[in-house]
């Protein structure tokens, strides 16, 4: 059986996640979730205040200025995981490296052989 290189995988991965994001956004619900619901069902979500990023241009999980909704839902989709992702990924190679420099030398050098 011949193995799959994890440059093969990531790539293959990324691209699943981005037709994902990119096509199921379109499907999601419109009714309220999580908290929106707790505050709607309890009935205090009167209470809410605009938040600073209300006006912002994926706010509603839409993208200002496109008037197709399935275009507009799915672009905000694929920024906001491509946002995570590079996030995730930066944070991951920042403490990577930063373990490996902190660790005396003896480690470093018995794992490289």
């Amino acid at each position: 059986m011949k193995r799959v290189s994890t440059r093969t995988v990531l790539v293959v991965g990324l691209l699943v996640v981005l037709v994902l994001a990119g096509f199921v956004s379109y499907y999601a619900s419109s009714s309220p979730d999580g908290l929106n619901r707790v505050a709607a069902d309890h009935g205090f979500s009167s209470a809410q205040e605009q938040h600073r990023a209300e006006q912002g241009p994926f706010a509603g999980y839409e993208t200002k200025g496109l008037d197709d909704g399935r275009l507009s839902g799915g672009l905000a989709g694929v920024v906001g995981t491509v946002v995570v992702l590079v996030v995730a990924g930066g944070l991951t190679f920042a403490l990577r490296r930063r373990r490996t420099s902190d660790q005396p030398r003896e480690l470093v050098d018995e794992r490289e052989r």
